[in-house]
């Protein structure tokens, strides 16, 4: 059995200047400041008996071909690596699957093309696995998403990515200390779920019109890289709490009644600023929190709360015992 471990992402700034509708028409391109959490998606492969192919996620599969596999990412991702028959492919998540705007999607895609490469006997880097990722979600499954998410998840830790008109991406690791993370961010679950895809789809669409708010979003992705480095944590509430303003206004969808109520109580307990997570409707809430905040908020809400752990190594190898 081979193993991979591939974590889920949060981003501080610069959501939705990762859509192509934007990058490819702004000199500048997109750029993302986010960071891969400790929080993983799990991806095993191993040798059936025979030539079947079984994938096992909150359904099951058995089939003869992977061709009438109906988990789109997992018949992709077979199709690309060319490991296409005789296996049974599982994937666990730390985190709910759908929903939760931590990019788990495109996790399990990066996950399930490290583990399908490492099993045809490829190592592959970050980069190709982040490539590989976006050509499945976007140009072969012609979802309407950024690229942000894919690249997280490859390459780990906190990290300035660059999106440019030339469909180039540059990743920037970042000189933070990640272990102060936990104790100044934390993430709020809302309880609620939502598909990404038709907010994205009415986003991409009102890019044109939103462009200088688009342009705002993507200096604010500079100015929270440098904010972050300096160890400045309230003014990156602040920062976090203007995006989200400014995210609101995007399209309809991106917020409703409850998340609001939610936002205004975190505020209310002590958080210097926070924002929705992914393409809102509902998922996670990340807030800044000063000392005492986040106990505040365990004391006085019920919803799950998660610290901002990072994950520095992105997507890994956790076991191949194939040959013991």
């Amino acid at each position: 059995m081979l193993v991979t471990r591939t974590p889920v992402r949060v981003s501080f700034c610069g959501g939705g200047t990762d859509l192509a509708a934007f990058y490819r028409s702004s000199e500048l391109g997109g750029l993302v400041t986010s960071v891969a959490l400790q929080a993983h998606i799990y991806v095993t492969v191993n040798q059936r008996f025979d030539d079947s192919i079984r994938v096992s996620y909150s359904q099951t599969e058995t089939v003869d071909s992977f061709e009438d596999l109906q988990h789109e990412l997992v018949r992709e991702a077979m199709r690309i690596t060319g490991v296409t028959s005789g296996v049974e492919i599982t994937t666990i998540a730390d985190i709910p699957g759908k929903g939760t705007g931590l990019g788990s999607s495109s996790s399990v895609t990066v996950g399930l093309l490290h583990a399908l490469h490492l099993y045809a006997g490829r190592d592959v880097n970050s980069e190709q696995l982040a490539q590989e990722a976006c050509e499945i979600e976007i140009e072969v499954l012609g979802q309407t998403i950024g690229k942000q998410d894919q690249y997280a998840a490859a390459f780990g830790g906190l990290n300035q990515i660059s999106f440019n008109p030339d469909e180039t991406v540059k990743v920037t690791p970042s000189d933070v200390d990640l272990s102060l993370l936990s104790e100044n961010f934390c993430l709020v679950w809302t309880g609620l779920t939502r598909k990404a895809t038709p907010i994205l789809e009415q986003q991409s669409r009102n890019t044109s019109s939103k462009m200088d708010d688009l342009i705002s979003m993507r200096m604010q992705a500079e100015e929270v890289s440098e904010l972050l480095e300096k160890g400045d944590w309230g003014a990156v509430g602040s920062i976090l709490g203007d995006t989200w303003s400014l995210k609101r206004s995007l399209t309809d969808g991106i917020s409703n009644p409850e998340i609001d109520s939610l936002y205004d109580r975190l505020m209310e307990l002590g958080c210097s600023g926070g924002k929705l997570l992914g393409a809102g409707g509902g998922g996670f809430i990340l807030v800044q929190t000063p000392p005492g905040v986040q106990e505040k908020i365990r004391t006085n809400l019920s919803n799950k709360v998660i610290p901002l752990v990072a994950d520095c190594e992105g997507s890994i190898l956790l076991l191949d015992d194939r040959d013991v």
